[in-house]
């Protein structure tokens, strides 16, 4: 395999893993950033520790995650552990401000001028 063609791999693979990230992050609630990996979860449970040193560090623990990671063969996890020194962002999924609102039965979608 030639580097052109691995290039090729890993480009083809990285887009199959943006589609399938779009086709789920309307499923969770939370996106997780560590130094290592990118997670979606609609549970997120992050604790700052300390080491006897002083040293602060973070425990992150997610249930029923999907994992930014092209090279997992499946990247829904039921649970999750990350212990880290480094930072953790952790932000709220917000749904779309495009989204239109939903029509009531009659068909109209909002109130009456």
């Amino acid at each position: 395999m030639s580097s052109e063609d691995l290039e090729k791999y890993e480009a083809e693979m990285e887009l199959q893993l943006y589609r399938e990230y779009r086709d789920v992050v309307g499923l969770f609630s939370y996106v997780v950033e560590t130094e290592r990996r990118f997670y979606l979860t609609n549970h997120v449970d992050l604790q700052p520790r300390s080491t006897e040193n002083g040293e602060m560090y973070f425990e992150v623990a997610m249930e029923d995650a999907w994992v930014w990671d092209m090279y997992r063969p499946a990247r829904f996890v039921r649970n999750v552990r990350v212990v880290t020194f480094k930072d953790v962002n952790v932000e709220e999924i917000t749904k779309s401000d495009l989204e239109l609102p939903p029509t009531d039965p009659a068909g109209s979608s909002g109130p009456e001028a």
